[in-house]
């Protein structure tokens, strides 16, 4: 079964997994890696997202980030893009270098932030690479090495982690060290990869036997969280079932209508120079329903309400932010409700 379109809000967690096409190797040499981490440091600091781990493994990579100003998709379209381009160019290749789209999980910070850090910097040791848990502290390729201060790497956000493992540097990076040994000779955890109440209710065997209800949809493979997490981020960002119009304009204009109801504007407002919160909060909305709901596109949208597409690209990104501050869901503007 597909995945459904990705979930995402400023100051989420997301365990990003970027897969060679067919297994094959996306790093062939040390430039290349470095130009790939190069890209991903300039995106971070660039648009105030949180780098906290990584892991560069010949035909996969690990990053674990806290998205800033630029949603999750585009970050990685400003960041893989470019690389699989000169990636093509220097090796002298064609085609796709990585399998279908990139994998993210979206992560509930407690507990999982810190047993996914491990996770993913224990990568090389579990796998076939000459890596042991004590080469690791040095090996160049995870963001251990950083965090030990045998590496620098300051995109990376060292602060934010050690703050979690004690309070000054040396104890921290002390009982973080601590941390990671302690699990470096334990299987992998299949419960890193999302799934909310199935995971919390036993497993997939219980799951299958629950009564229809709550409990069949309470879960998502795109999410690593509690069952209350898991349900939250399913309602503030509810998943809505394609609907292609055939009158744009029609439908702009009652979703315009809607939201300045909703938002105690008036319809003019919406359409105009106004940068007033309630006016931003309305475009987004109209922006996220338009474009994921009804299928329009960017520009379109950007010509009924008067703005460029680069305006509705961020209206489009502040739309999950309104919903959870403004204690409503897309569904509430649904024209066929």
């Amino acid at each position: 079964m597909p995945r459904g379109p990705r979930l995402d809000y400023p100051g989420a967690i997301h365990h990003v997994i970027v897969r060679g096409i067919e297994r094959r190797r996306i790093f062939r040499r040390d430039r290349d890696r470095d130009h790939f981490l190069e890209r991903l440091a300039t995106l971070v600091r660039d648009t105030q997202a949180a780098l906290y781990a990584w892991a560069l493994m010949p035909n996969h990579a690990h990053v674990l980030l806290r998205t800033g100003a630029l949603p999750l998709s585009r970050l990685a379209q400003r960041w893989l893009g470019p690389y699989a381009t000169t990636f093509n160019r220097v090796h002298q290749r064609a085609g796709h270098l990585f399998q279908n789209r990139f994998k993210n999980t979206l992560v509930e910070e407690e507990p999982y932030l810190l047993e996914l850090l491990r996770y993913i910097h224990l990568n090389p040791v579990r796998s076939t690479l000459p890596v042991t848990l004590d080469s690791l502290d040095r090996y160049p390729w995870t963001g251990h090495a950083v965090l030990l201060g045998h590496r620098a790497f300051p995109a990376q956000d060292t602060d934010f982690i050690l703050r979690q493992f004690g309070t000054t540097v040396d104890s921290a990076r002390q009982v973080y060290r601590q941390f990671v040994s302690a699990a470096a000779d334990t299987p992998r955890r299949c419960d890193l990869e999302g799934g909310g109440l199935r995971r919390s209710a036993g497993g997939w065997q219980v799951v299958q036997a629950l009564a229809r209800g709550r409990e069949r949809w309470a879960h998502d493979e795109r999410i690593l969280g509690s069952t209350d997490f898991v349900q939250r981020v399913l309602r503030e960002h509810a998943d809505l079932p394609a609907r292609p119009t055939i009158n744009p304009c029609a439908t702009l204009d009652a979703l315009c209508a809607r939201a300045a109801a909703h938002f105690g504007l008036e319809r003019g407002e919406i359409a105009g120079a106004s940068v007033r919160h309630d006016v931003l909060a309305a475009r987004a909305v109209i922006s996220h329903l338009a474009v994921r709901h009804h299928g329009m596109s960017l520009t379109a949208v950007g010509r009924h309400l008067s703005l460029s597409k680069q305006s509705i690209a961020r209206a489009l990104g502040r739309a999950a932010s309104v919903y959870r501050k403004r204690g409503c869901t897309a569904a509430d503007f649904l024209l066929d409700r």
